[in-house]
């Protein structure tokens, strides 16, 4: 869920930590929030690149992906660390990571569509040794687990926008990531969706919080905001 084939989905991320502190309210269920609508976007986005090589747009731009590499160096992050691209969507991420020296590298989705393109991405670039899965992140049944960094940049905000029970999917989301990292391992997520106050009440259970990467700003009716939230934390029990 790494590619953004529809640039309205409902990213909103205005600034008011008074009204966004504690508050988890949902969004307006949406298409984009099930998986019929990713292997769909994905069986048209694999075909396109087999047709013409195009790898599709990533979500939140290249820009998002400096930025945690970025980060990881400044944090030391070992080029033999186990690390989890979550919702990997057409892979690109996975290139960058490897081409920045990383070995120990896995993607993943649980679009299939998804899963061949990223495959097909990697092959292209003539990148080897990474593992790309069909995995459901949320009923991986511990499948997925011992990594030093696991990083989101998006399958977050789809998650919460199933149409199905929003809530328990998210808390299922939280446990899965839990159980996916090691005692003190990272994860870097990035959100449209969801303010930096919002992030920190939703992961306040388990994780410590880290830091804030630098995203773009913007000041509209009196009122400051940012297009997408960035956030670091470690798992603490």
């Amino acid at each position: 869920m790494d590619e953004a084939t529809d640039s309205t989905h409902a990213c909103r991320n205005t600034s008011d930590p008074e009204e966004d502190r504690c508050s988890d309210s949902d969004f307006e269920p949406s298409k984009l929030g099930t998986k019929d609508y990713w292997e769909d976007a994905y069986q048209k986005e694999l075909e396109t690149f087999r047709d013409i090589g195009d790898v599709g747009e990533i979500w939140f731009g290249e820009e998002s992906m400096s930025r945690v590499l970025r980060w990881m160096d400044k944090a030391n992050i070992s080029e033999n660390a186990a690390i989890l691209d979550i919702g990997t969507g057409n892979g690109a991420f996975l290139v960058e990571l490897v081409k920045h020296g990383y070995r120990n590298v896995t993607g993943i989705d649980y679009s299939p569509a998804s899963v061949e393109l990223a495959k097909n991405v990697l092959q292209a670039e003539d990148v080897t040794d990474v593992t790309v899965k069909e995995v459901d992140f949320l009923n991986c049944q511990g499948e997925l687990k011992d990594f030093d960094v696991c990083i989101d940049k998006g399958t977050f905000d789809a998650i919460s926008l199933n149409p199905d029970n929003t809530k328990e999917v998210k808390k299922l989301y939280v446990q899965a990531l839990k159980d996916a990292l090691k005692d003190q391992g990272l994860f870097a997520v990035t959100s449209c969706n969801w303010t930096k106050e919002q992030l920190l009440d939703r992961f306040s259970e388990g994780f410590e919080f880290v830091q804030e990467l630098p995203t773009p700003s913007f000041h509209f009716g009196g009122k400051t905001g940012n297009s997408v939230t960035a956030l670091i934390f470690k798992r603490v029990y």
